[in-house]
């Protein structure tokens, strides 16, 4: 497992302690748990759960992104 050092003001890594106590959790479960919440996951995690869409929407390579563009262009309100 990787590890890594992070900078925080001494209130943050205080306020940190304190939840990661009342949740009887550490730290490091924590940061983890929210992580998860916010969806950051590894590109091989996310290329996965592309293809695990792709193949239950039916559709090829070409469709999907046809698609995603599409629906992209209409929620920025760009014409085609």
């Amino acid at each position: 497992m990787a590890r890594l050092t992070i900078n925080l003001t001494d209130e943050r890594h205080q306020a940190l302690k304190e939840a990661a106590t009342r949740r009887g959790k550490s730290i490091g479960a924590l940061i983890e748990e929210s992580l998860e919440f916010y969806g950051i996951k590894s590109s091989r995690s996310a290329a996965r759960l592309v293809a695990q869409a792709r193949a239950r929407s039916g559709m090829g390579e070409d469709e999907a992104m046809a698609l995603a563009v599409a629906e992209t262009r209409e929620e920025r309100g760009e014409q085609r």
